[in-house]
């Protein structure tokens, strides 16, 4: 596999990939009225005034968050790099797939697939390639995750947690972690949406 950037962070502005065939004007909301309703450290609350497509007159509120990347990291024996991560919006430790936020200066979605990498597990990658791009929540999230594999992984780097991160780094088989999945022993989303994806791709 070699390097692919995917797409840039600046894409779209909304976030996400191009409007498609499927969008149809019929359908389409008009927003009349934007407001920052709420901000802290990961997200905000936008706050929204719309006309539906009737002409009703409604408010709306979403979750705004950042692009972020999803890297899917093999060692060169073909095992795959995971976090164990306490989440505290379920009170409990989530295993799963090392993730995080595109910062604003970087257009490179690559050059932040291996940073986060680096950050969360100290792991470096040879290659990184592109695989896809998803809205995991539409209905109340403008958030965009870019799915990226990196080939290659090593320990040759040091973690440089967030002061609210707290995680562990193991290896497991792309089989054993299929498993957990299939057992629900694996619940976070993003890493069972990469981890199917990858299983298609290839």
């Amino acid at each position: 596999m070699s390097d692919r950037d995917g797409p840039t962070a600046t894409d779209d502005d909304e976030g996400g990939r191009a409007p498609t065939d499927t969008d149809r004007d019929d359908l389409a909301w008009e927003t009349t009225d934007r407001e920052t309703a709420y901000t802290c450290p990961g997200f905000s609350i936008v706050h929204e005034t719309v006309s539906l497509p009737d002409g009703t007159e409604t408010d709306f509120d979403y979750l705004h968050d950042e692009p972020a990347v999803v890297i899917l990291p093999f060692t060169p024996d073909g095992d795959l790099v995971v976090i164990d991560e306490w989440r505290q919006a379920v009170k409990r430790v989530n295993r799963g797939f090392p993730a995080g936020s595109v910062e604003d200066t970087e257009d490179d979605l690559a050059a932040a697939a291996r940073r986060e990498l680096q950050e969360e597990t100290g792991y470096v990658a040879e290659e990184v390639t592109y695989l896809d791009s998803f809205e995991p929540a539409n209905g109340i999230s403008d958030a965009v995750h870019h799915y990226f594999a990196a080939e290659g992984c090593r320990p040759t780097a040091s973690q440089d947690l967030d002061f609210n991160e707290s995680i562990a780094v193991t290896e497991t088989t792309i089989g054993d972690l299929r498993e957990d999945l299939a057992t629900g022993d694996v619940l976070d989303g993003r890493t069972a949406l990469g981890l199917l994806l990858y299983e298609f791709l290839r």
